[in-house]
Protein backbone atom coordinates (compact mmCIF):
# COMPACT_ATOMS: atom_id res chain seq x y z
CA UNK A 1 0.00 0.00 0.00
CA UNK A 2 1.24 3.40 -0.87
CA UNK A 3 1.02 6.38 1.50
CA UNK A 4 -0.37 9.55 0.01
CA UNK A 5 0.62 12.97 1.14
CA UNK A 6 -2.15 15.44 1.80
CA UNK A 7 -2.20 18.08 -0.86
CA UNK A 8 -1.42 21.67 0.09
CA UNK A 9 -4.71 23.05 -1.30
CA UNK A 10 -6.64 20.51 0.77
CA UNK A 11 -4.79 21.46 3.97
CA UNK A 12 -5.29 25.16 3.25
CA UNK A 13 -9.00 24.51 2.78
CA UNK A 14 -9.25 22.68 6.10
CA UNK A 15 -7.32 25.47 7.83
CA UNK A 16 -9.58 28.14 6.29
CA UNK A 17 -12.70 26.25 7.42
CA UNK A 18 -11.37 25.94 10.98
CA UNK A 19 -10.47 29.63 11.02
CA UNK A 20 -13.94 30.57 9.78
CA UNK A 21 -15.57 28.48 12.51
CA UNK A 22 -13.34 30.05 15.16
CA UNK A 23 -13.97 33.61 14.01
CA UNK A 24 -17.72 32.92 13.83
CA UNK A 25 -17.64 31.63 17.41
CA UNK A 26 -15.70 34.68 18.57
CA UNK A 27 -18.05 37.02 16.71
CA UNK A 28 -21.09 35.35 18.27
CA UNK A 29 -20.41 37.15 21.57
CA UNK A 30 -19.83 40.42 19.80
CA UNK A 31 -22.95 42.57 19.61
CA UNK A 32 -21.54 45.65 17.94
CA UNK A 33 -18.86 48.29 17.64
CA UNK A 34 -18.33 51.84 18.89
CA UNK A 35 -18.45 54.01 15.77
CA UNK A 36 -18.44 57.53 17.25
CA UNK A 37 -17.29 58.97 20.55
CA UNK A 38 -17.28 62.50 21.88
CA UNK A 39 -15.78 63.02 25.34
CA UNK A 40 -15.44 59.98 27.57
CA UNK A 41 -17.26 56.68 27.94
CA UNK A 42 -16.57 53.41 29.71
CA UNK A 43 -17.48 49.81 28.98
CA UNK A 44 -18.03 47.63 32.02
CA UNK A 45 -17.66 43.92 31.33
CA UNK A 46 -17.49 41.12 33.89
CA UNK A 47 -16.90 43.57 36.74
CA UNK A 48 -14.04 45.53 35.18
CA UNK A 49 -14.19 48.90 33.44
CA UNK A 50 -12.27 50.02 30.37
CA UNK A 51 -12.37 53.29 28.46
CA UNK A 52 -14.39 53.11 25.26
CA UNK A 53 -12.64 54.10 22.05
CA UNK A 54 -13.75 54.19 18.44
CA UNK A 55 -13.58 50.58 17.30
CA UNK A 56 -14.20 49.10 20.77
CA UNK A 57 -16.22 45.88 20.61
CA UNK A 58 -19.51 45.76 22.50
CA UNK A 59 -20.65 42.41 23.87
CA UNK A 60 -23.85 41.09 25.38
CA UNK A 61 -24.06 42.02 29.09
CA UNK A 62 -21.86 45.12 28.64
CA UNK A 63 -22.75 48.28 30.56
CA UNK A 64 -21.86 51.46 28.66
CA UNK A 65 -21.62 54.75 30.55
CA UNK A 66 -20.96 58.20 29.11
CA UNK A 67 -19.42 61.14 30.93
CA UNK A 68 -20.71 64.69 31.24
CA UNK A 69 -20.85 66.46 27.87
CA UNK A 70 -20.11 63.12 26.17
CA UNK A 71 -21.87 60.91 23.67
CA UNK A 72 -21.30 57.53 22.05
CA UNK A 73 -22.58 55.94 18.84
CA UNK A 74 -22.76 52.16 18.58
CA UNK A 75 -23.67 50.07 15.56
CA UNK A 76 -24.97 46.61 16.41
CA UNK A 77 -24.33 43.66 14.06
CA UNK A 78 -27.87 43.87 12.66
CA UNK A 79 -27.28 47.56 11.78
CA UNK A 80 -29.30 48.90 14.70
CA UNK A 81 -27.86 52.32 15.56
CA UNK A 82 -27.64 53.41 19.21
CA UNK A 83 -26.70 56.94 20.25
CA UNK A 84 -26.32 57.63 23.99
CA UNK A 85 -26.07 61.20 25.26
CA UNK A 86 -24.31 62.75 28.27
CA UNK A 87 -24.32 60.92 31.61
CA UNK A 88 -26.11 57.93 30.09
CA UNK A 89 -26.00 54.37 31.35
CA UNK A 90 -26.97 51.64 28.88
CA UNK A 91 -27.02 47.91 29.61
CA UNK A 92 -27.13 45.49 26.70
CA UNK A 93 -28.80 42.58 28.46
CA UNK A 94 -29.29 40.31 25.46
CA UNK A 95 -28.26 40.34 21.82
CA UNK A 96 -28.37 37.56 19.24
CA UNK A 97 -28.43 37.88 15.46
CA UNK A 98 -28.51 35.41 12.58
CA UNK A 99 -27.11 37.26 9.54
CA UNK A 100 -28.70 34.76 7.15
CA UNK A 101 -32.30 34.91 8.37
CA UNK A 102 -32.09 38.28 10.20
CA UNK A 103 -33.77 36.62 13.18
CA UNK A 104 -32.52 37.57 16.61
CA UNK A 105 -33.22 39.40 19.81
CA UNK A 106 -32.27 42.68 21.45
CA UNK A 107 -32.99 43.49 25.08
CA UNK A 108 -31.43 46.69 26.42
CA UNK A 109 -32.05 48.93 29.42
CA UNK A 110 -31.40 52.65 29.67
CA UNK A 111 -30.71 53.24 33.37
CA UNK A 112 -30.15 56.97 32.98
CA UNK A 113 -29.79 59.59 30.28
CA UNK A 114 -30.96 59.56 26.70
CA UNK A 115 -30.69 56.94 23.98
CA UNK A 116 -31.57 57.45 20.34
CA UNK A 117 -32.31 54.29 18.36
CA UNK A 118 -32.68 53.57 14.67
CA UNK A 119 -33.81 49.98 14.44
CA UNK A 120 -32.02 47.46 12.24
CA UNK A 121 -32.68 44.08 10.68
CA UNK A 122 -33.90 42.30 13.83
CA UNK A 123 -36.72 44.81 14.35
CA UNK A 124 -37.75 44.47 10.72
CA UNK A 125 -37.70 40.63 10.74
CA UNK A 126 -38.88 39.96 14.32
CA UNK A 127 -40.16 43.16 15.94
CA UNK A 128 -41.55 41.25 18.93
CA UNK A 129 -37.96 40.23 19.77
CA UNK A 130 -36.76 43.83 20.34
CA UNK A 131 -37.21 45.47 23.72
CA UNK A 132 -35.80 48.66 25.21
CA UNK A 133 -36.46 49.40 28.86
CA UNK A 134 -36.06 52.18 31.39
CA UNK A 135 -36.54 51.78 35.14
CA UNK A 136 -40.22 52.65 34.65
CA UNK A 137 -41.13 51.75 31.03
CA UNK A 138 -40.69 48.82 28.65
CA UNK A 139 -40.86 49.70 24.96
CA UNK A 140 -41.46 47.13 22.24
CA UNK A 141 -40.09 48.19 18.87
CA UNK A 142 -41.90 47.86 15.59
CA UNK A 143 -39.21 48.98 13.14
CA UNK A 144 -38.75 52.69 13.63
CA UNK A 145 -36.66 55.49 15.17
CA UNK A 146 -37.15 56.71 18.73
CA UNK A 147 -35.50 58.40 21.70
CA UNK A 148 -35.68 57.19 25.31
CA UNK A 149 -34.92 59.28 28.39
CA UNK A 150 -34.48 57.76 31.82
CA UNK A 151 -33.72 59.00 35.32
CA UNK A 152 -31.86 62.14 36.17
CA UNK A 153 -29.03 63.58 34.18
CA UNK A 154 -26.58 63.34 37.05
CA UNK A 155 -23.37 61.40 37.30
CA UNK A 156 -23.09 58.21 35.26
CA UNK A 157 -21.43 56.32 38.12
CA UNK A 158 -24.58 54.46 39.33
Amino acid sequence: MRKQKASTPFLLGVFAALLACTSHTLAADEAGTVKTLKGTATIERNGSKAPATIGSRIQTSDRISTGAESSIGITLRDNTLLSAGPNAVLELKQFAFNPTTHAGTIDATVRRGSLGVISGKIAKASPEQVSFNTPSVSLGVRGTEFILEAGERGSAED
